[in-house]
């Protein structure tokens, strides 16, 4: 079986859209996809292509989608084609949009602290195929503060706050925030992983793995693993 992805990247140039799309068409190059990268929200307009895909992964920070371009793709989410990504690519992608945050499971608020905080991603569902391999790790980026889905199933997380991260948070007592969660959407397989602010970060060998897994069990793809 050949399994196809279509990755759209775009939005903000300050996430690196294109040099991460890279990363991930390399990654699914490497597990034996068919991928197709575009640079245009428009590659979401035939809905029927689209049903054809095993994945659709998008790299688009704080872009507008019009209806044309969105349902599309919560069609074929919702029959079954997976969707995953990473950071404000995929959680802040399009603000407006509330059924797109409610088919990835969040929506992005804030980053205490901005770029440089350095934070712990704390395991907490060791078993499940897409951590399996993964221990806690330290990744010094942005910490993202999201609003969350209480129906995704939660696989890592982050404390709050964190040293040199103030903010009006901080006069909560401290809690857990998810880094990486999966979420079924009608048919359809969602993954987040909330690291991969550049490149550089997405690169990172505990996160890239974690990303790797995430993809293949959002296509249904664990066998390529």
């Amino acid at each position: 079986m050949a399994y196809k992805a279509l990755i759209v990247w775009g939005g903000w140039d300050g996430h690196q859209p294109k040099q991460v799309a890279e990363i991930f068409e390399r990654v699914l190059l490497e597990k034996g996809f068919e991928v197709e990268v575009s640079d245009t929200l428009d590659a979401f307009l035939d809905v029927d292509k689209l049903k054809g895909l095993n994945l659709i992964v998008p790299v688009w920070t704080m872009g507008h989608i019009s209806n044309d371009q969105l349902n599309p793709v919560v069609e074929a989410v919702k029959s079954g084609v997976g969707i995953a990504g990473c950071h404000g690519g995929m959680c802040d992608s399009f603000r407006e949009a509330t059924e797109w945050q409610f088919m990835t499971g969040g929506q992005w608020v804030s980053h205490p602290g901005n770029d440089g905080v350095e934070y712990v991603v704390k395991v907490t569902q060791p078993d499940n195929f897409i951590m399996q391999g993964s221990e806690d790790y330290t990744v010094k980026s942005e910490q993202y503060y999201l609003h969350v889905d209480p129906a995704v199933k939660v696989l890592a997380t982050t404390r709050f706050p964190s040293p040199g991260a103030e903010g009006p948070h901080c006069t909560n007592d401290p809690f857990d925030m998810p880094v990486v969660w999966t979420k079924m959407y009608g048919a359809g397989r969602v993954f987040y992983h909330s690291a991969g602010h550049n490149a550089v970060t997405v690169e990172q060998s505990e996160t890239l793995g974690i990303i790797t897994r995430g993809l293949l069990w959002a296509a249904h793809a664990e066998e390529l693993a």
